[in-house]
C-alpha cells in the first residue's frame, strides 16, 4: 500500500514537471468505484484549459491545485499510483505498469495531457482508491480529519510522549490511526517499532520516556531517509525489516536475528522477539497465554480498511478506504476488477410447514451456510442443489426425511 514516502515521490514529480502548464486534455474513467461523487463528463471539463499552480499532500492523499477550484484529489488507497510518461516516478510494486504496455494503461483513471505535450496518469489496478473533485480539499473529509502529516507537522518527542499516556491502545494501532498520525502505514510502522525495539502489541501508555525518545527518533529518520531517495526501497539501508518483512515465517531474518509474525492492529505484523519484548503486566500475561502468530498471508481488503481509520469530532472512526463487505451468498469472484457480481439466485420459496419442520429449517441453514464457507470442493454447488431439493421435499410433506437404515 503507498505510505507518505510514495505519495510524497508521486507530488514532487508533479511539482516537479507540470506546475505553470495547462491542460489541454483529459480522460475520467466511467468507474463509480474510484470516481466519487461526480460524473465523468463533469470531471473532464472541470479539468480541460485549466493550469496546475501546485501539488499538494497530506499523509497518504494528494491533491493538484488549479488556477480556479475545483481541484482532483486522489486517494491512493491499496495500489494507486502516478505516472508521468517519460519522466521517473516511483513504480509501487503493485501498481507498477510496464513500459510495454498501452499508454494509457488500461488501469487509468484519470488522464490528462498538459500544452507541451507531457502527459500523467493516476492508475489503480485494485479499484480502492477514490478520486474525487473538490473546492477546498483540505477542508473536507477525509482530509480535514487527518491528524498531523508525520514528515510536514512532526510531534516534538513531549508532545508524543503526552499524546501516548493518554492512549490505551497498542501502539502499532495507534501509528496506523490516521486521526494521530497522517501518513504512517504498515511497513513504516513496523520499521519505527523495530528501530526503537518496541513490540507492536505494548500498551501506548505504558512506554516509558526513553521509550518514546527511541520512537519519536525512528520514526523521523525512516520517514526523512525514505522520502529523499523518493520511495525507491532498493536504496532503504540494508539493515532495515523491511526488506525481509515479507518472507515467510521461518525464513525471515534482518541482521542475524529471526522476524516473527503477529497480528497487532489488525494488520500482519513483522517483528523480532529478541529485541521488541513486552514490559509490565503485558510481559507477565503473554507469559501465561503465548501470542498467536499470523501466517504471513496478504490480506488486501483488511489493508485497504486497516490504515486508512481517521477519527472525526463526532467520535466514531471512519474508514477513508473502506471495501464493501459482500453479501452472505455470493458466486466465487474470478477477477481483481469486478467486485460487482450478481448475488446466487434463491430457490422458490415453499409453503410454511408446522411441528416437527424446525428441525429440517435447522438443517437447511446449516447445509447452506457450510455450502458458502467451502470454496475449496469443487462438487461445492452440486451438494448444494440437491441439499436444497431434500428440504423442499421435507417442507411439502410437512415430516422430515428419514435415512433408511442398512
Amino acid at each position: 500500500m503507498p505510505e507518505l514516502p510514495e505519495v510524497e515521490a508521486a507530488r514532487r514529480a508533479i511539482a516537479e514537471n507540470c506546475i505553470g502548464k495547462k491542460i489541454i486534455r483529459s480522460v475520467v474513467a466511467d468507474d463509480a468505484k474510484v470516481i466519487d461523487g461526480v460524473s465523468r463528463a463533469d470531471f473532464e471539463a472541470s479539468l480541460t484549459g485549466k493550469t496546475i499552480v501546485g501539488a499538494h499532500r497530506k499523509g497518504k492523499n494528494m491533491w493538484i491545485e488549479l488556477d480556479s477550484p475545483p481541484f482532483p484529489s486522489f486517494q491512493f488507497g491499496m495500489a494507486g499510483a502516478i505516472y508521468i510518461k517519460g519522466v521517473a516516478v516511483t513504480k509501487y510494486k503493485r501498481s507498477a505498469v510496464s513500459d510495454t504496455d498501452e499508454w494509457p494503461s488500461k488501469y487509468s483513471k484519470v488522464f490528462i495531457e498538459l500544452d507541451d505535450g507531457l502527459e500523467l496518469s493516476f492508475t489503480d489496478k485494485r479499484r480502492f482508491a477514490k478520486v474525487r473533485l473538490l473546492k477546498n480539499p483540505a477542508t473536507v473529509a477525509p482530509i480535514s480529519e487527518l491528524g498531523p502529516d508525520a514528515l510536514l507537522e512532526p510531534l516534538t518527542e513531549d508532545e508524543l510522549f503526552k499524546a501516548l499516556s493518554k492512549k490505551k491502545i497498542a501502539i502499532k494501532a495507534l501509528l496506523l490511526d490516521q486521526s494521530f498520525i497522517s501518513g504512517v502505514g504498515n511497513w513504516i510502522a513496523d520499521e519505527v517499532l523495530y528501530q526503537a525495539k518496541i513490540h507492536p502489541q505494548q500498551s501506548a501508555a505504558t512506554i516509558p520516556k526513553e521509550g518514546c525518545a527511541a520512537l519519536h527518533k525512528s520514526l523521523k529518520e525512516v520517514i526523512e531517509q525514505a522520502v529523499e531517495v523518493g520511495a525507491d526501497s532498493s536504496q532503504y539501508p540494508s539493515n532495515w525489516i523491511f526488506h525481509s518483512r515479507e518472507k515467510k515465517p521461518g525464513k525471515a531474518f534482518v541482521d542475524g536475528k529471526t522476524i516473527d509474525f503477529i497480528n497487532a492492529g489488525g494488520r500482519t505484523t513483522a517483528y523480532v522477539p529478541e529485541l521488541q519484548k513486552l514490559t509490565g503486566d503485558q510481559a507477565v500475561k503473554a507469559a501465561v497465554k503465548p501470542q498467536k502468530k499470523s501466517s504471513n498471508k496478504n490480506n488486501d481488503k483488511a489493508e485497504s480498511e486497516g490504515e486508512e481509520i481517521a477519527k472525526p469530532k463526532g467520535g466514531k472512526k471512519t474508514t477513508q478506504s473502506r471495501a464493501k463487505k459482500a453479501p452472505a451468498k455470493r458466486k466465487p469472484d474470478t477477477s481483481d476488477d469486478n467486485d460487482d457480481d450478481e448475488d446466487e439466485k434463491k430457490p422458490a420459496t415453499k409453503k410454511k410447514s408446522t411441528g416437527g419442520n424446525k428441525k429440517s429449517t435447522a438443517r437447511k441453514k446449516s447445509k447452506e451456510s457450510e455450502s458458502d464457507d467451502d470454496d475449496v470442493d469443487d462438487n461445492g454447488d452440486e451438494d448444494e442443489v440437491k441439499g436444497k431439493e431434500e428440504v423442499a421435499k421435507k417442507v411439502q410433506t410437512g415430516r422430515p426425511t428419514r435415512k433408511r437404515a442398512k
